[in-house]
C-alpha cells in the first residue's frame, strides 16, 4: 500500500469519500476501516485519529449524506420558483418528493445507510452538535414547505400537526417498494411521475381529511426530538 500524507482535514474528508464508495458498491455492512484507509493509502492507525471506530466513520457519513440530501431538496424547491409554482401551491413539496425518491432509486445502498436502523436517539453522534453539519436536514426541508403550503392557503392549519410525518411515509413507502423491488415502473421517468401522484394524492387527502376531536397522534423522529431539545434551550 503506498502511504500518502494528507494536510490537517484532508484524510478526514477522504476517508469519508471512500467509505461512502465501499456503502455504494457493497452496502453499509460489507466492508471494514481497514479498507477505507487502504483506499485512501494511510494506515489504519491513522485513520482512528479521526475516527475511533468503523461505526463512527458510519455515522458521520450518514450525517454528510443526510446534508447533501438536504441541500439538493433545497435546490430543487428553488427551482420551482416562478409563475407556476405561485399558481400550483403543491408544486414545491411535488419536487421535494419527487426529489428523495430519485436519489433513493439511484443510490439505494446509500438511501439505506441515511434512513436504515442504526441511528438511535441516544447515540453519540446523533447530539446537537453532530446535527448541526446535517444543515439542512431533510425533515426541516419538508417541514418549511408544509408551513409555507399552509401560509399560500393550500393546507389547512388544523391538518399541519404530523403532516410531515404523513408525507414522508408515503414519498419513502414509495421510494422504498422501487429500491426492494416490490414494485416496478417500466419507464425510468416514470418515478417522476409517480412520486407526483403520491404527493398531491396525499396533500390532497390532507387538504379534505376530517380531524376528530382528539386530534391526530404526533409522530416524534430522533431527529425532531432533537430540535424540540434545542428550541427548549434557547
Amino acid at each position: 500500500m503506498a502511504r500518502r500524507n494528507y494536510h490537517h482535514g484532508e484524510l478526514r474528508t477522504a476517508l469519508l469519500d471512500a467509505a461512502e464508495a465501499l456503502v455504494r458498491e457493497r452496502g453499509a455492512d460489507g466492508w471494514s476501516l481497514r479498507e477505507a484507509s487502504a483506499r485512501v493509502g494511510v494506515s489504519s492507525s491513522a485513520a482512528y485519529h479521526h475516527f475511533a471506530s468503523r461505526d463512527a466513520l458510519v455515522r458521520a457519513l450518514r450525517r454528510r449524506v443526510l446534508g447533501e440530501l438536504g441541500e439538493r431538496l433545497s435546490q430543487e424547491v428553488g427551482r420551482t420558483a416562478g409563475p407556476e409554482a405561485d399558481a400550483d401551491h403543491q408544486r414545491r413539496l411535488v419536487a421535494v418528493g419527487r426529489t428523495y425518491v430519485q436519489w433513493a432509486v439511484d443510490a439505494p445502498s446509500v438511501a439505506r445507510l441515511a434512513f436504515g436502523a442504526g441511528a438511535p436517539a441516544d447515540d453519540p453522534a446523533s447530539d446537537s452538535t453532530s446535527d448541526a453539519a446535517t444543515s439542512p436536514h431533510p425533515h426541516d426541508v419538508l417541514d418549511a414547505e408544509l408551513d409555507r403550503l399552509v401560509e399560500v392557503g393550500g393546507l389547512p392549519a388544523a391538518a399541519r400537526p404530523g403532516a410531515d410525518f404523513v408525507v414522508w411515509a408515503a414519498v419513502h413507502g414509495l421510494a422504498t417498494l422501487l429500491v426492494d423491488g416490490l414494485a416496478r415502473l417500466d419507464d425510468p421517468r416514470a418515478v417522476a411521475r409517480e412520486a407526483e401522484r403520491v404527493v398531491r394524492a396525499v396533500l390532497t387527502g390532507l387538504t379534505h381529511e376530517a380531524v376528530p376531536p382528539q386530534g391526530w397522534p404526533t409522530p416524534h423522529s430522533a431527529h425532531t426530538e432533537r430540535r424540540t431539545e434545542r428550541g427548549a434551550d434557547k
